[in-house]
């Protein structure tokens, strides 16, 4: 009968965690820095990730929910879905707004624009072209919306960014230690 192996299933659990550990913190910071850098003008698969940062949503989304929008087509968007788009005049000027659609119309060349206005807004948005759209909202990431509301303070960035990292360069450093120290035994013993 051959004995169990606990120190093999511990190191494979250990890589096991790192490799995890490491593809989550690289994903997200690729992700915010794909958001942060390029104003959302990438898009992932016709994906986007945006966070909210303003109250017009309210109560439907809060500050610092994080939204996923998919890209569609302007003649399925819808009134009552909620849409993100780059906005070019006043205040909404070169930012991304999430609204809703309350009215949708066509031009004489047959573009769609649309009418939107945040929840809590009294009044409409500026006209929406669709050459402003980025997508319609499919989904709110309740982990993403709590980790972003986390690691938007310093010590949010230190617990889920630093630590991570330092566990991860930490647990290498001790296996590597550990393993000389079973070798150094072995070749004493």
């Amino acid at each position: 009968m051959k004995k169990f192996d606990y120190h093999k299933l511990l190191r494979i659990l250990k890589i096991v965690l790192n490799v995890i550990v490491t593809i989550f913190v690289i994903l997200f910071f690729v992700v915010v820095c794909l958001q942060r850098f390029s104003n959302n003008r990438l898009s992932f698969f016709d994906y986007r990730m945006f966070t909210v940062i303003s109250g017009s949503m309210e109560p439907k989304y809060v500050i610092g929910d994080v939204l996923i929008s998919k890209k569609i087509d302007p003649s399925d968007v819808k009134v009552g879905d909620t849409i993100s788009y780059l906005g070019k005049e006043g205040t909404f000027a070169n930012k991304v707004v999430t609204h809703e659609v309350v009215d949708i119309e066509k031009d004489a060349d047959g573009k769609y624009y649309f009418h939107t206005k945040g929840l809590a807004n009294v009044i409409e948005d500026p006209i929406v072209y669709e050459d402003q759209l980025y997508g319609k909202v499919i989904y709110k990431s309740v982990i993403l919306s709590f980790i972003y509301k986390i690691i938007s303070t310093n010590i949010g960035l230190f617990l889920f960014i630093v630590i991570p990292i330092l566990y991860i360069v930490g647990s290498e450093i001790l296996s590597v230690m550990l393993e000389k120290e079973e070798r150094r035994r072995k070749i004493k013993g």
